[in-house]
């Protein structure tokens, strides 16, 4: 780690890996740029490839010298249209489509892999095919087909996605396939396994049973993209570990004009309860074949940071976009320009008590922030055991540099998506005095810290004989 590094964007980067970005140089210049997490779509590509992507994630993480998580995305149920009959149908406004049972036999028939979506369409409901582009709605339905008339017009091609916004299915949460990737995932230490198409808490509870089974302390990240799911948000927010706002089919299973509000009522949540939020999806859409953002899409992801999201999210930008490298240097001005705004606010951020940290551990960590900001504190250190601490910590979104320490290296990973946390390796964090000297060479060497300097020690539950936490003050000599 070097003293350039710390200086990089509070707010993480996700970068989701792809065919123009799974090569070793290509992952060993993302880390460089600034990728904290990887992002593993299971969605795509065979096991094998995820296997190899994983791996060679691994290995630039150690070339690199720093901790880079890796979240496995399950796919989940996604509906998705069957072969059409001709490459690509055209779907004019009030044109009569039939979604059947068996192969199609003409343009105007429709299948599609959830073999129970006629039994469970009514009449009404609406059909969106393509992420929303062409909408049906359904004017009858039969034992053997629904009949769908266009409201909405455009093209469709095979195997693209239908979303049927406000119709209750009885689609699993957990694929078959999603079990073997989860076990996959279990396996090989996947820091952070991520559940599509959320509904409820309890879907999140068995991924996490599932994992735990499987010899697996993965953090579970749920993806909001259902109105289900924004129905039941503060529940699956207090089971899940984070999440992750998926607004492209959130913003087809909802209006899109209540897509922003969404975003920002599940950021508020996720800020009170202490859980690391994502925002995802088409934050730099244009760099897919751009140098440069639309100032849309800037201000999009701004917003993102200035609303409190934690991590911000490249799909297809990184995945299969011609200028990964760029878009990651792009994502990461914009949140260094953003950060920047922070300075205006009038206090700092303070958490609740939360049932899953210790009532003294959130005092402590409250009153640390305070300290550091009094004291004019230089740098704040974290020690944690299990990353509880720095995630309290976390959601403060002080701007004074913070650097989480763990004897653990899963905990330091999962440190990645926390924002302002810089996980550090090979602090001695079971013994206060060694670790304080070691921050001190180390910020000196670095150009962290220097002579006179204050740093704020805060310590975990766990880490001190004889006490819950311990914060001390240091003075650089």
């Amino acid at each position: 780690m070097t003293g350039k590094k710390i200086q990089r964007a509070r707010t993480k980067t996700v970068a989701t890996v792809g065919p123009a970005s799974n090569s070793p140089e290509q992952l060993n210049q993302l880390i460089q740029c600034g990728v904290d997490v990887f992002r593993i779509n299971t969605a795509h590509g065979t096991a094998d490839e995820h296997d190899q992507i994983f791996h060679a994630i691994r290995a630039a993480s150690e070339q690199q010298g720093r901790p880079v998580a890796i979240l496995v995305d399950l796919a989940g149920p996604k509906i998705r249209l069957g072969s059409l009959f001709t490459e690509t149908v055209d779907c004019p406004v009030g044109r009569q489509f039939r979604f059947v049972r068996n192969e199609v036999r003409a343009a105007d028939e429709l299948t599609c892999s959830y073999d129970r979506l006629i039994d469970e369409l009514s009449v009404d409901n609406q059909v969106m095919l393509a992420d929303g582009s062409v909408t049906m709605v359904v004017e009858s339905v039969t034992q053997d087909q629904a009949t769908c008339r266009v409201i909405s017009g455009g093209a469709i091609r095979s195997r693209q996605g239908v979303n049927l916004p406000g119709v209750a299915l009885s689609l699993s949460a957990v694929t078959e396939k999603d079990k073997e990737r989860a076990r996959w995932a279990a396996s090989v230490g996947a820091d952070f396994v991520s559940q599509s198409f959320v509904r409820n808490a309890e879907e999140i509870i068995a991924l996490k049973s599932m994992l735990t089974e499987s010899g697996s302390d993965a953090a579970v990240i749920a993806k909001i993209e259902k109105r289900e799911a924004l129905e039941a948000l503060e529940p699956i927010v207090e089971a899940a570990d984070g999440v992750m706002v998926a607004r492209g089919d959130l913003g087809v299973e909802i209006d899109v004009a209540e897509t922003p509000v969404a975003q920002k009522r599940i950021i508020r949540v996720c800020q009170r309860l202490c859980k690391p939020v994502i925002v995802a999806t088409q934050m730099l859409e244009s760099m897919h074949d751009s140098r440069r953002p639309t100032r849309a899409e800037a201000s999009d992801v701004a917003n993102a940071i200035l609303d409190g999201a934690d991590a911000c999210m490249l799909s297809g930008e990184t995945a299969i976009g011609q200028y990964p490298v760029d878009a990651v240097n792009m994502m990461q001005r914009i949140m260094a320009a953003t950060e920047r705004m922070l300075e205006e606010r009038p206090e700092l951020s303070t958490t609740d008590v939360l049932d899953d940290v210790h009532i003294i551990t959130s005092a402590v960590v409250n009153g640390a922030g305070k300290i550091a900001e009094d004291v004019n504190a230089r740098l704040v250190v974290v020690a944690t055991r299990s990353g509880a601490t720095a995630r309290v910590k976390s959601k403060q979104h002080s701007l004074i540099p913070t650097i989480g320490v763990s004897a653990s290296e899963a905990t330091l990973r999962r440190m990645c998506l926390y924002w302002g946390i810089t996980p550090l390796r090979g602090a001695p964090v079971m013994d206060p005095p060694s670790l304080r000297n070691f921050i001190a060479s180390w910020g000196k060497e670095h150009d962290v810290v220097q002579a006179k300097d204050r740093v704020v020690f805060v310590t975990g539950t766990g880490l001190v004989a004889g006490a819950n936490n311990l914060l001390v003050v240091h003075e650089i000599r």
